[in-house]
Formats: C-alpha cells, structure tokens, sequence
C-alpha cells in the first residue's frame, strides 16, 4: 500500500530526467568509498528495486568479489492490478531479477526471499525488522530503499533497515519522480555519489532491460510499471546513495 501522501507524490507529474541531469550539484557529491566494502547485504521492497536504485554498484561490487546477498521482501504479485494469477507474475518477476543478476556479473549474489505480501509492508515493519536482524549481521554494509521514498512499501522496509542495522545505507527509487533538484527534503547535503563506468552503466541498462514485466504496458489499459521517464532517472553515469544517520 502506498500512503496517501505518497500516493499523491507518486501518481502527480514528475521532474524529468533532463532537469535532474542540468542540476550541477549531483555532479559535485561526495563519491562513496566502496572499495572498503567486502560485503553487502541489499535489500529490495519489490524486484527490480534493486537494479535501479543500485544496480551499477551490485555489479562493482560482484567485480571486486564482494559477498553479496540479495532479500527480496515481497516477490511483487501486486503490480499488475486485477490480473488473474499474481503468482504466476511473482514467479516471473523472480525469473527476471535472476536474468537481471546475471547480466550485472552477480549471478553467485546469494537471494533470500521473505515472501510477504507486495503493497501490505506498512504493517509489518516489526516483523520485518525482526527477520533482518539475523539476515544482515556481519555484513560491511545494508543497503536498503530509503525510508521517505513516498512508497509505503519502500519506506517500511527503509525504516527496518534502519533498526536492523548499523551499517543501512539508503538507495532511492521514487524519489526521482517526485522531489526537484535542490528538494529540501531530500538530505542532499549527506548524499554520497557512486561514480559507474560506462560498461558498468551499460550493465546495468541491459538488466533493468531484464524486468519485461515492468516495462510492458498492463492490462484494461494501464500504461507499465516502469514508463521510458522513470527508467531515465536510472541510466545515468552515477548512483546516489543516503546514509543513515542513527540517533
């Protein structure tokens, strides 16, 4: 379920991607220090969430032979409204997120699947929270969807990152869509950059590719999950990534 706060940001026009691309700021972040990473624990509220928000940093990390391992929270059943058999579509989109690792070069990426229900994380972020605990000890870094990302799934599991780890690190997906450069809700001044290569980018644009599910216009015709504007924000020549600052 998203909020109605987030539901209104997520279904409103967006900033277009050129907009973000014209804003110098993004170019001046500080770059993450990934090279301390030997292990990573990441964390996806939907398949596919994965790939875009970090996508480019899996496969550099997979490069330098990290231990990876990916928790889908939900297997995303409900991202086709009204279709006849949303496990069918879970198995599927769990097919393309396999395809997807492999093309990113992190086919030996360990996958857990969680298996609770896609739109109904808002009300279950203590069990979530619970099953994290153990899943992401002793790994150099969690990265997870950032917890204000306007997407109640997203952000349940961002704030159960938060309590499971230490380590959490955000990664935002709607965020794109709904904030403009210079959104004084978004922590930029704390924002770190990951620089991709451009094979690396590239990587990462054949595996969003992956996710044919999303990119298909829907049934009694509703446009795809992911239109050719959202999947802009996520081909550039960098990532950003929030870090969690614990109180």
């Amino acid at each position: 379920m998203v909020t109605p706060a987030g539901r209104s940001l997520i279904d409103a026009p967006g900033t277009d991607e050129a907009t973000w691309r014209a804003w110098p700021e993004l170019a001046r972040l500080g770059v993450a220090d990934i090279a301390s990473w030997t292990s990573a624990v990441i964390l996806a509220a939907h398949p596919d969430d994965e790939v875009l928000g970090v996508g480019g940093l899996i496969s550099l990390l997979a490069a330098a032979g990290a231990r990876l391992t990916l928790i889908a929270v939900t297997d995303g059943e409900a991202s086709h409204p009204g279709i006849a058999d949303p496990m069918a579509l879970a198995e599927r989109r769990i097919a393309e997120t396999t395809a997807a690792l492999r093309v990113l070069g992190a086919a030996g990426t360990q996958v857990v699947r969680l298996r609770l229900p896609d739109t109904g994380l808002a009300g279950r972020e203590d069990e979530i929270t619970f099953l994290l605990r153990r899943l992401v000890a002793g790994f150099d870094v969690c990265l997870a969807p950032w917890e204000m990302d306007a997407h109640a799934d997203h952000e349940a599991v961002g704030r159960a990152a938060r309590r499971a780890s230490p380590q959490a690190i955000f990664y935002p997906v709607w965020t794109w869509h709904w904030a403009h450069p210079g959104d004084p809700r978004v922590p930029w001044r704390d924002a770190m950059r990951v620089p991709l290569p451009p094979a690396v980018a590239a990587r990462k644009r054949a595996a969003i590719d992956c996710f044919a599910s999303q990119l298909e216009p829907r049934a009694a015709g509703i446009g795809p999950m992911l239109s050719p504007a959202t999947v802009a924000h996520f081909t550039r020549d960098h990532e950003v990534l929030f870090p969690v600052k614990h109180t």
